[in-house]
């Protein structure tokens, strides 16, 4: 249901998303500290320039369908992380890079990879 592009056969794959610590999370929020939870807004920033910004209105399917799909397959439960995907703005990080993450507009993560 949610593969809706088709790769190379000679692409890695998500080999290069895969690397040590490159699953950042950050704290928490609680959704009844966001206003509408089906238009949350994200962003990124690398080295203080904004490289990627995205709505969760933009995804293909709503959060709720998808954790609906996956709670057919899967036993959730509260802490359990579900990767969606990425918007726009996906590129290269270097050592030394500063990578800064926000929701709603508030500062979520900050890390410098090393």
């Amino acid at each position: 249901m949610f593969n809706r592009t088709k790769k190379r056969k000679d692409y890695p794959g998500k080999l290069p998303k895969a690397f040590d610590n490159s699953a950042v999370v950050s704290e928490f929020t609680p959704i009844s500290g966001i206003a509408n939870a089906s238009t949350i807004n994200f962003s990124m920033e690398k080295n203080g320039t904004t490289v990627q910004t995205g709505n969760s209105a933009d995804m293909l399917y709503s959060i709720d369908t998808i954790i609906e799909y996956l709670s057919k397959f899967f036993t959730l439960q509260q802490g359990d992380l579900i990767y969606t995907g990425t918007p726009a703005g996906v590129g290269p990080v270097a050592i030394g890079d500063m990578l800064t993450g926000y929701l709603e507009g508030v500062k979520s993560f900050e890390i410098n990879i090393k």
